[in-house]
């Protein structure tokens, strides 16, 4: 398949790396000296699990020189970028392009199909850890990667035969690939493990061992998680799993060391999803008359 991949870096560099080693065609929208390198010297992916691996196979350009039609745009951008995605579609992107955000904030699809009225964009998520290691180098720390996308409740389903064989390529590729009939509820699952785990990271700027053992960090870890869990059942949500013990695994499973994306941008003193991650369950905690006062004392803390 054609993929084209707007945003390179922990999660798009990843993704991009198993697809072309598979043999798809991939085109990564990235900048600056991360695209240079990558256009120099192809890009590396360095792994606990695989080694590191030159793939050379994979296309980089900036959002303005994308001239291809893709079969699959995966959006990998962080929450805050979203309006150059948009631009960059109704500027670049036909119709017959089927796009999946697999961003950290829920609801995200929804949010873009309602700009994107010509376009299908379903909604997705994806669990993997991975970030820039170098300019042209992703960093994938744990062998942990799979992505479920779908069509939202009511949503016409044009593209089907894309989206379902879409399924069968991330398999193959080594991605744990799902197509999913329930992707509020599995976006919201994973939602409901992210978001937790970089409200607590950045709260006691803690890594993985921290929450590994039972201490303050794990007990507020379970905390935010079933105050999400919570939201959700009042959202109509019925889920499948026990999401404090499903997080759990999750965590535990992690190397040494370990962090979210949005715990490192805000270390780093960086532009952070914190706002989508953390202050929307605020809000939505108001909408749905649910309390949230773990996410409120994280929200107003590092606010």
């Amino acid at each position: 398949m054609k993929f084209c991949i707007f945003g390179a870096g922990g999660t798009g560099g990843v993704l991009a790396s198993y697809l072309a080693m598979a043999g798809h065609d991939v085109t990564l929208i990235a900048r600056g000296k991360h695209l240079a390198a990558i256009r120099e010297e192809g890009l590396v992916l360095h792994t606990n699990h695989r080694g590191t691996e030159a793939i050379k196979g994979i296309k980089a350009c900036t959002a303005e020189a994308y001239q291809d039609k893709p079969e699959i745009l995966f959006v990998c951008v962080k929450y805050y970028n979203l309006e150059d995605v948009l631009a960059f579609i109704q500027e670049k992107i036909g119709s017959d392009t089927l796009i999946v955000p697999v961003l950290n904030v829920f609801g995200t699809g929804g949010m873009m199909q309602e700009k994107l009225p010509q376009h299908t964009c379903l909604d997705g998520c994806i669990y993997v850890m991975g970030e820039i290691e170098a300019p042209g180098v992703i960093y994938q720390s744990d062998k942990m990667l799979r992505v479920i996308y779908g069509y939202r409740p009511g949503q016409e389903q044009r593209l089907l035969d894309t989206a379902r064989h879409l399924e069968t390529v991330l398999q193959e590729a080594g991605i744990r690939g799902h197509f999913s009939e329930h992707i509020i509820r599995d976006a919201l699952q994973k939602f409901a493990y992210v978001s937790p785990a970089g409200a607590a990271g950045v709260y006691f700027n803690a890594t993985s061992e921290d929450f590994q053992q039972e201490g303050k960090e794990r007990e507020m870890f379970k905390g935010l998680v079933r105050e999400v869990a919570t939201l959700g059942k009042a959202m109509g949500v019925d889920f499948q799993v026990d999401l404090v013990e499903t997080g759990l695994k999750i965590l535990d499973a992690l190397q040494p060391g370990s962090t979210t994306s949005m715990q490192r941008d805000i270390l780093r003193g960086k532009q952070s999803e914190f706002a989508g991650l953390v202050s929307r369950v605020v809000d939505l905690g108001r909408m749905y008359h649910v309390p949230v006062p773990l996410y409120q004392q994280v929200d107003a803390r590092i606010k």
